[in-house]
């Protein structure tokens, strides 16, 4: 079947959003806002702040609001080479307080985590990836033709520079089928970047960025499969123009399929995007059967359940389960691009009895999960229908980026019962009362808390008044929220 894949990138001063389409449906999206870029793939001079032995781990202060992370077993490979892994159980040989180290991000800020770092440094260009402390030659295992990995390899050794350089390379999936020149202008731009990078160190004294990762807008062009793509559409001159100049010398020649779109709607009014991404925030996913998923994002672990909901089936129970869990395996998958929920992930299909249908709809599962370009390692189903699985995470998810902790519920995602903080205020009047000597109490409350004290609480309210002997009043206040309320003694 033929798929139409797009790429559709929105532009204003503030932020950038860019949407994956495929055959209308929108299966990808990255928001980068001018204030927060991502620093993955950034490089610092950072000076160690502290070194801790048994973590086997380091705070480095690259600069950045909370100190990064850097463990062990990102060093010791660039400082030791070849030797045994036994040497790299003791990160105090290795660092320590105050000494200058270059790093890199390889995950941003998560929540309360600061950065995680590297020591060994890899600089990406559309078709390699340089490692200035590596001298080996790797081919991306995706490239499945023994063949054309070897083509590649040999392709690699004969280029001049490449001999007298003193690192390593991966030659990345989008090479496959790319000639000598293609191949030798990637591998001199990064010789040249990483010659800039090292010169600009040199004169660094305290903690600082060095090198920065591309925008999102050129970030898109270098990283995802163009070859896929069938169109390119940005809605702002500026930014098309910057797209062209740099596919032209680093990408490849998109003029075919590169574009500046210029129409009435907003771009992403177009295949219903700003709808989908709204809906990627609710717990709440529907089902073209009538069945839905529940999506619930915590800071431990997502969880997401299947639940068969209005889908009734035609034959018997059993087959409506497994039909319902079969569509489930191509939801999620999406769900888990579209949201970039990554961590810990435990799927909660609906319990099957039938062995084939379980090994069905695993097998539908692998393959929906092998279309994501991000690392994801799954279980078997249990016997309770549950499935772990690990998706890797290296930048906040949809949610993280849009959202932020209820004020009110204070991320709880749920709020107490007006019946609840009627019973709170009780209690505090009651502790009030040993304390002060008052004429009379007011409460002031929500709307719905006052209302429910006032008619169905309203026998306690007088037992209350009768056994302190004094008058209590009551004040709706439409600014405060369910779970706020003020006493105040007169």
């Amino acid at each position: 079947m033929y798929n139409e894949e797009k790429v559709l990138v929105n532009v204003t001063p503030s932020e950038t959003r860019v949407a994956w389409v495929e055959n209308g449906v929108l299966q990808e999206v990255w928001i980068e806002r001018a204030n927060k870029r991502g620093l993955v793939g950034n490089i610092y001079i950072g000076k160690v702040d502290r070194v801790l032995p048994g973590m086997q781990a380091a705070f480095i202060d690259i600069g950045l609001e909370r100190t990064a992370f850097l463990h062990v077993s990102d060093i010791c490979k660039r400082a030791i080479g070849k030797e045994t892994e036994e040497d790299c159980e003791d990160i105090t040989k290795f660092l320590h307080a105050g000494q200058k180290v270059m790093v890199q991000v390889v995950k941003d800020p998560i929540s309360s985590k600061g950065a995680r770092l590297t020591m060994h440094v890899t600089i990406p260009s559309r078709m390699l990836v340089y490692m200035p402390d590596e001298k080996m030659i790797g081919v991306s295992q995706k490239i499945e033709d023994a063949e054309e990995r070897e083509r590649l390899r040999e392709v690699i050794n004969t280029i001049p520079e490449a001999k007298e350089s003193e690192g390593g390379y991966i030659v990345r999936t989008v090479a496959e089928g790319a000639n000598f020149h293609e191949v030798r202008a990637d591998l001199v731009y990064l010789q040249r970047l990483w010659a800039g990078i090292q010169e600009k160190a040199k004169g660094v004294k305290k903690s600082a960025l060095i090198y920065e990762d591309l925008p999102l807008y050129l970030h898109i062009l270098r990283d995802i499969p163009i070859d896929r793509i069938e169109i390119i559409r940005v809605d702002s001159a500026e930014t098309y123009k910057k797209m062209v100049e740099f596919s032209s010398v680093y990408v490849m020649d998109l003029s075919d399929k590169l574009g500046l779109y210029s129409g009435e709607r907003p771009i992403f009014d177009l295949y219903s995007i700003e709808d989908e991404i709204q809906q990627a925030l609710e717990k709440r996913v529907d089902l073209k059967s009538g069945g839905y998923l529940i999506i619930d994002q915590t800071e431990a672990m997502t969880t997401i359940d299947v639940n068969t909901g209005g889908f009734v089936g035609h034959k018997n129970l059993e087959e409506t389960i497994y039909r319902t869990n079969l569509e489930a395996t191509q939801a999620i998958a999406r769900q888990l691009r579209l949201r970039n929920l990554g961590g810990i992930i435990i799927l909660d299909l609906i319990d099957m009895d039938d062995k084939e249908h379980k090994a069905s709809v695993y097998s539908a599962l692998q393959r929906e999960l092998q279309k994501d370009r991000v690392k994801t390692s799954i279980t078997e189903i249990s016997n309770l229908g549950l499935v772990e699985m690990t998706r890797k995470r290296t930048r906040e998810s949809l949610e993280r980026i849009l959202c932020e902790p209820c004020p009110v519920c204070h991320g709880r995602g749920t709020v107490k019962t007006p019946e609840t903080i009627a019973f709170e205020v009780f209690r505090e009047i009651t502790r009030m009362a040993k304390s002060f000597d008052a004429e009379y109490y007011r409460v002031i409350a929500s709307e719905p808390v006052v209302s429910y004290i006032l008619d169905e609480a309203s026998g306690n309210v007088a037992e209350l008044e009768t056994f302190l002997n004094k008058s209590i009043r009551f004040q709706a206040e439409s600014g405060y929220f369910i779970e706020q309320f003020d006493v105040v003694i007169s």
